[in-house]
């Protein structure tokens, strides 16, 4: 009798544990409580403050080297388009205008990929002066008011 209840005792313990895990793996589908996002959202402050802009100044900072790498990656890439046309005298001419062709071209394609960028010198209503590298929308001049929210001016 002993043996009988043994493996009764052992099958209630395995439907125990079968059922725990049952619960426990439906309990991580549930949904989760819904936090009110307006309440727990950080704030963000912003830093706002006035000034005039004083001058505005180009920054370049665009190599002005006499061969750059868009024309030697182009002329290597014209180079080979080109000495696929043709065969003899033909080919080197082709192979020859292709790595021309490609030097341009790709000379023009990293002048069009302008490193130049504006910084705006502001001297602020506290007396300070002011650099920027990032202007909002709009144009600025010397003279303007200008307010600076998060260090990006836009026009007052």
């Amino acid at each position: 009798m002993t043996t009988h209840t043994n493996r009764r005792a052992s099958f209630r313990g395995a439907v125990a544990v079968a059922m725990l895990a049952a619960v426990g793996a439906t309990a991580g589908c549930a949904y989760p409580p819904r936090y009110d996002l307006a309440d727990s959202r950080p704030s963000r402050v912003e830093r706002v403050e006035y000034g005039v802009v004083e001058r505005i100044e180009l920054a370049r900072d665009g190599t002005q080297g006499p061969i750059s790498l868009g024309a030697v990656v182009g002329g290597i890439a014209g180079g080979v388009i080109g000495h696929q046309i043709g065969s003899g005298r033909g080919n080197t001419a082709a192979t020859i205008a292709g790595a021309l062709g490609g030097a341009l071209v790709g000379n023009e394609i990293e002048k069009s990929q302008s490193r130049d960028h504006y910084r705006v010198v502001v001297r602020l209503d506290s007396g300070a002066m002011l650099m920027l590298a990032d202007v909002g929308e709009g144009e600025l001049r010397p003279g303007d008011r200008v307010r600076i929210v998060n260090n990006r001016a836009y026009r007052a």
